[in-house]
């Protein structure tokens, strides 16, 4: 089960509006309860079509409001008052063009608008409609024009079958993404301190192809990569994500170049070298490759005995010889045993600002887990220790250490 990273900030504020993307609400309801979060939930009068106050209520161990608490004499205070100063966070999903039009214009005609009026807190807007509907001139005035508060983030849309089966854009972001999110802006408290900065990002293991079925690679899922695209995102930077194959989805909202080999990631990583801010090369890249490739499978009897090697391009250390003063580059050291050593060695060989140094040889740790843990280091002596934690905090607290 995930924790978050401020253990001060953990009160969400979910306001569902009326569409039929609400019961994929539950879902985030139940996960935010379980990972330790105080829940509170609006539902709006359409809303209540969809879902009833009643599951969400027990999903989040509270009572969930409606319209009809709104103007109660049973609380002290008014109740959007009492809502606005509780939440660290609001969470607006769907988002229906209704409510949309409503923030966008400052209106506050229910219990949800008069809630993020009397609020100061961040605002995360997770938008759902039909794709003719989204598309609208005015629509996309309404969220361009609401994004351009700071207060407010959104999550984009997604494409797909929708429940008016039509197969386009605006589906919901899932209930796993917008969970994402919401622990990042609980970490940042919503601080785009990487607004305006392009963030270049290597992952996974590359592949080496002896044939077009056998190759030389490594266990690296590319996972710490992924977290690092989304703390960057979710905390305003651009994001371009190089990865090699992968079981998981993009972010939506990150730039995504899929490749294989080390010689793919080289030439990538180069053409997009000059536009980046931050450079993290979080990449398990192969030493070596076969020094010859079959365009056809090979049979067993063909394998040879001893598998002649050649190196493969040392993606860093070039990087590292290119790179210009405004920019960092931040590199990944994996060892087993002693781990700072080898990487303060390749912090100073490879010309990096920053360097990870993660125990692969740790239980719930390193390639293929959910959980990392790690020594940073820097070039001015900094050295800081991350106990066991998610790879999203992992991510965090990287970007908390090279921005300080």
């Amino acid at each position: 089960m995930p924790f978050f990273l401020n253990p001060k900030s953990r009160r969400v504020l979910i306001a569902v509006g009326g569409g039929i993307a609400a019961y994929k609400v539950c879902e985030l309801v139940s996960t935010l309860f379980k990972s330790g979060v105080e829940v509170r939930v609006i539902l709006t009068k359409s809303a209540q079509e969809f879902i009833t106050p009643l599951t969400l209520a027990t999903l989040s161990r509270h009572r969930a409001y409606t319209n009809d608490d709104f103007w109660q004499p049973i609380y002290s205070r008014p109740l959007h008052i009492e809502l606005g100063e509780w939440a660290d966070l609001i969470v607006i999903a769907p988002l229906t063009a209704n409510t949309l039009a409503k923030l966008a214009y400052g209106m506050a005609d229910n219990l949800l608008t008069n809630t993020v009026l009397a609020s100061t807190c961040p605002v995360l807007l997770a938008p759902a409609m039909n794709t003719d509907m989204w598309e609208q001139v005015a629509v996309q005035r309404n969220w361009l024009q609401l994004l351009t508060d700071v207060r407010f983030y959104g999550i984009g849309t997604g494409s797909g079958l929708l429940a008016c089966d039509r197969i386009g854009a605006g589906r919901m972001a899932e209930p796993a993404e917008i969970f994402v999110y919401i622990q990042s802006l609980l970490h940042t408290q919503g601080t785009r301190d990487l607004a305006g900065k392009q963030v270049l990002i290597s992952t996974g293991g590359t592949r080496e192809y002896l044939d077009p079925v056998r190759f030389i690679g490594n266990p690296s899922t590319g996972k710490m990569g992924l977290a690092l695209a989304q703390a960057a995102l979710h905390r305003g930077a651009k994001v371009i994500l190089v990865h090699c194959p992968a079981s998981w989805d993009v972010p939506l909202g990150v730039e995504a170049i899929e490749v294989v080999s080390a010689d793919q990631m080289q030439q990538v990583m180069l053409e997009r070298l000059a536009n980046a801010d931050i450079i993290v090369m979080s990449a398990a890249v192969a030493d070596v490759k076969p020094k010859e490739y079959s365009t056809e499978k090979l049979p067993k009897r063909s394998l040879p005995e001893n598998l002649p090697l050649a190196p493969v391009p040392d993606i860093v250390a070039e990087i590292g010889n290119r790179k210009q003063p405004h920019q960092l580059l931040i590199g990944f050291a994996a060892q087993t045993g002693d781990i700072i050593t080898p990487a303060r060695e390749k912090l100073q060989r490879k010309k990096l600002d920053a360097i990870v140094a993660n125990p692969i040889d740790k239980v719930d740790s390193g390639f293929g887990s959910d959980n990392n843990q790690a020594v940073l280091l820097d070039m001015s002596g900094r050295e800081v220790e991350i106990a066991a934690c998610s790879k999203l905090e992992m991510a965090h607290y990287l970007f908390d250490f090279i921005i300080r």
